[in-house]
């Protein structure tokens, strides 16, 4: 009798099988089957990325569109506040499980379409970026080409939104390739251009709680402290090796300030921190440091030491000749704990215009 329920039993398992396939035992499984799902996988998660961007640029787009209907009725026939709360109203009854359409949201479309009346720029920049990046930038973002180079920029580095309030707070844009350098002197043609743009002056330090007052270890300290706040003024592609790295030459010890590599740029940098004003002497010590750092720690593969030297106020004319009589690729940048409104005006008079970004853009989308 248990004989027969066990065949039973038996029998009843390979009917099931033929309609409810088990999947083969791990050891089981061809060599090609690990390959065959992570292809898959990628496949799938590539897919749904896609799906994400596509819905997100239709909305954007929707929003402008809204914002334009909006501006146009507005401006024809004068109607204000309380037909845009009417509006409000109404299409969260015609659309009840769609978010977005609060009489606040709907300003802010209104001055979406207001401040980007070219739509073509729109479909091929800023749509690309969720609604609260968009609102970020209108908030924080007066001119025109100082909204569409972050803009650009928050697509390219994939910048969430804090990242790029913090970017907009910080002028970091401004504040690129501004740095004095004999980089187009010391490295290949190729790299100089792609490196000076990796760099900014000036440096602001103000996460640090430093001030003009402050000595060198105390500013060291505080960006060691608050490093990851550091490496982000700095840019994406360093990483932190060490502060006061020690070296040995000729029986002597050396610490340099603080040492970083730069992941894109396959090279250390050197970066050597003062209190004071700039002088000519501070670059023998850094190039002597560059010196070390290629003949002990360098790998073959890696490109040249880069050094940087942070000063408190440099002299332009004298960093430039300075920098001419030396063989190492180096950059001068002055620190600031503070932000003056003056200068940060100045600072963004010196973005490309709008004509001129929109050649970029141009430019990327025929690389694509």
């Amino acid at each position: 009798m248990g004989k027969e329920l066990t065949t039973r039993k038996g029998r009843a398992s390979k009917q099931e099988e033929a309609f409810f396939p088990v999947p083969p035992a791990e050891n089981n499984l061809p060599e090609w089957y690990a390959e065959t799902l992570s292809t898959l996988k990628e496949l799938v998660a590539n897919s749904r990325r896609q799906i994400m961007w596509t819905a997100n640029v239709q909305m954007t787009m929707m929003y402008y569109q809204i914002g334009k209907h909006i501006l146009q009725r507005q401006k024809a026939d004068g109607w204000g506040a309380r037909i845009v709360d009417r509006l409000s109203a109404d299409l969260k009854t015609a659309f009840p499980d769609q978010n977005g359409f609060s009489p606040r949201n709907l300003k802010y479309m209104r001055r979406f379409a207001e401040i980007w009346p070219d739509e073509a720029i729109v479909q091929r920049s800023v749509a690309q970026l969720p609604w609260r990046h968009n609102i970020c930038l209108m908030e924080k973002a007066k001119e025109p080409n100082r909204r569409l180079a972050y803009a650009m920029a928050a697509i390219k580095h994939g910048w969430s939104k804090n990242i790029l309030e913090l970017q907009l707070d910080n002028y970091t844009l401004e504040r690129k390739g501004k740095l004095p350098s004999n980089f187009d002197g010391t490295l290949p043609a190729v790299q100089s251009d792609m490196v000076q743009q990796m760099f900014k002056d000036p440096y602001l330090l103000d996460f640090t709680g430093a001030d003009a007052n402050s000595r060198e270890k105390e500013i060291e300290d505080g960006l060691t402290t608050h490093i990851t706040r550091f490496l982000l003024e700095l840019g994406q592609g360093f990483s932190f090796v060490g502060r006061q790295v020690h070296l040995e030459m000729g029986g002597q010890d050396y610490y340099i300030d603080m040492l970083f590599y730069h992941l894109r740029l396959r090279c250390y940098v050197v970066i050597e921190l003062k209190a004071v004003p700039f002088n000519p002497g501070m670059m023998g010590q850094l190039s002597f440091y560059q010196t070390v750092v290629d003949e002990t720690i360098r790998y073959e593969t890696d490109g040249k030491t880069i050094g940087l030297l942070l000063v408190k106020s440099k002299n332009e004319t004298v960093v430039r000749y300075s920098l001419a009589g030396m063989n190492k690729p180096i950059g001068v940048a002055s620190w600031e704990t503070e932000v003056s409104r003056e200068v940060a005006d100045k600072w963004v008079s010196t973005l490309p215009t709008i004509e001129e970004l929109e050649k970029e853009l141009e430019k990327e989308e025929a690389h694509q």
